[in-house]
């Protein structure tokens, strides 16, 4: 059972719910004329009919309910989005537009209507091979004649490949098959990630306002809850669901989470309808304005496409550190993982992955279980890519609405690498300039590398930073001896690393070697003591500051 319709606006702890319209079926006559044109592959023309009808009646002062279509149509949509045979691998721009329209109809039903009035929880249903439901015998959209072809089960049914056997809820095996895919094509295959982009920048917002929106006694029906349960709470699930997350296009990530669709990253035959290449080339992507670019022909010319969902605004990608021209030179971070975009988007799921942790367990693993996996995930990263994981902005997208998480995921992470004479602070994690000064900020790593050295300077930085910007750091002696003692503890046992020049190494060395090199681990190590000694600055001005106004 899902929560009931929202139609007003309500305040809640994380922030102010949008005003959602009610939702109304369609009626009978325009299911059936959309049935017809998804069913003769007319997929543009169902889609403006779909966006007029839920749009119409909108600009009302007091709008009343909008047309939404059966759940079956919205599934439609969404493999429409991603489908190689109107994305990369289409032959036409009109096969284009329609999987650009289905985006803009489906952005258009969730800002207007909302997952939870639109029924996204019976659209976006996954009956892959490894759902529950494929176990029991599979789900509506995959029953299918004797010949392989799929057959109408009921009146809201679309009789089309694409809409049963080939589309993206039976193809995948569930949702985190896709996401570990969609991540793997962020490093391993551009073109096809500018569309799978796209399809996780949607979904995922519906993830989280589908939660956000439930009372808290429905929540446990939410689809992101939903997703995480098709698991039983096994480990190996949980594992799994944090191997998707981190997809990086390597040999075992690939193996893991295989292409959707046969054939998927297969690039055209250039003899394929060469004459829309002119038509393609003329302007770039923008959705918004009906512009369509040379998307198919080259994806290193695709451009943001603008989404209705507030959101994105707000969850920027986070820019990796940067103090100085010599530290802009250094490798961009965000690569291995695919970009600053797919980190965004990384981070927007881990922090979902965090809530339902933190408030029901049960339907996936402990906060506890899931920093150990997230342990074992973020401290064998590059440096650089560390860097930009543990940076502020990173933690802010992690823990939009609580803090607190983000400094005991940061303080896991520390604890796992800082050296074994400094003090547990207890069996809380609550964050404070005490605990700080005495169990973290004078200590290094627990080795001798540079690398280590590194990353427990970057861990103790952000800590730093968070406790500034949650109720300020008081300057005092105490706090000064202990950031001194730190930087010098971390500099001298980072000069007894007996790698040579040019060579890298630390936690995970075999992941890591040779990207910056001593030399510019150095200079990274460096740099973290001087922004550290920068907070403990402001710090003294601000309490200078307020001394001469009292």
């Amino acid at each position: 059972m899902r929560s009931s319709p929202t139609r007003s606006g309500t305040r809640t702890p994380q922030g102010y719910r949008p005003q959602y319209r009610l939702a109304r079926e369609l009626p009978y006559e325009l299911k059936e004329q959309c049935i017809i044109y998804f069913e003769e592959a007319l997929y543009a023309q169902a889609l403006n009919l779909l966006s007029s009808l839920v749009a119409a009646g909108g600009t009302c002062a007091n709008p009343g309910p909008a047309y939404v279509p059966p759940h079956q149509f919205l599934a439609l949509a969404c493999t429409l989005i991603v489908h190689p045979s109107l994305t990369t691998r289409s032959k036409s721009p009109e096969k284009l537009q329609a999987a650009n329209l289905a985006l803009k109809y489906l952005r258009l039903v969730h800002r207007l209507v909302g997952p939870l009035n639109a029924n996204f929880y019976d659209a976006f249903t996954f009956t892959g091979s490894g759902t529950v439901a494929s176990r029991r015998g599979g789900g509506l959209r995959r029953r299918v004649v004797e010949d392989g072809s799929p057959t109408r089960i009921d009146s809201d049914s679309v009789n089309s490949e694409l809409a049963n056997t080939n589309g993206l809820w039976v193809r995948a095996d569930d949702f985190w098959h896709a996401v570990g895919w969609a991540f793997n094509c962020s490093v391993a295959h551009k073109k096809r990630w500018e569309r799978w982009r796209l399809w996780l920048e949607f979904i995922i917002g519906v993830l989280e306002d589908d939660l956000e929106s439930r009372d808290e006694d429905r929540k446990e029906e939410s689809l992101i809850i939903r997703y995480l349960s098709a698991g039983n709470g096994m480990l190996a699930n949980e594992k799994r669901v944090l191997r998707a997350v981190f997809a990086d296009g390597s040999t075992r990530s690939l193996s893991e989470f295989k292409e959707i669709w046969k054939n998927e990253t297969k690039d055209r035959k250039p003899k394929d309808d060469l004459s829309n290449a002119k038509v393609l080339s003329t302007t770039p992507i923008n959705i918004d304005e009906d512009n369509y670019g040379d998307y198919l022909l080259d994806s290193s010319s695709s451009s943001e496409i603008e989404d209705s969902v507030p959101r994105e605004s707000a969850n920027s990608p986070p820019p990796p550190h940067q103090t100085s021209t010599s530290t802009s030179s250094l490798p961009d971070g965000s690569l291995p993982l695919g970009g600053s975009t797919a980190l965004s988007l990384r981070l927007r799921l881990l922090s979902l992955l965090n809530t339902v942790s933190q408030t029901h367990p049960s339907s996936f693993t402990s906060i506890t279980t899931l920093y150990d996996l997230l342990l074992t995930h973020i401290r064998p990263l590059l440096l650089p890519t560390f860097s930009l994981l543990i940076s502020p902005p990173s933690l802010r997208i992690f823990s939009p609405h609580s803090p607190c998480a983000a400094s005991t995921l940061t303080q896991y992470l520390l604890r796992s690498l800082i050296s074994s004479a400094a003090p547990f602070p207890g069996v809380s994690d609550d964050l404070s300039q005490e605990v700080l000064e005495r169990c973290y900020l004078p200590f290094p790593a627990n080795t001798m590398s540079v690398t280590d050295n590194v990353k427990v300077s970057l861990c103790v930085e952000s800590l730093l930073r968070i406790l500034d910007r949650e109720v300020g750091v008081v300057w005092g002696e105490g706090l000064v001896r202990a950031v001194e003692v730190g930087i010098e503890a971390r500099e001298e046992k980072a000069k007894r690393d007996g790698r040579r020049k040019g060579e890298g190494g630390g936690a995970g060395a075999g992941a890591g070697a040779g990207v910056l090199g001593v030399e510019g681990e150095k200079m990274r190590l460096r740099a973290s003591a001087s922004r550290i000694r920068g907070v403990v600055e402001m710090a003294k001005g601000e309490g200078e500051g307020e001394d001469e106004e009292a």
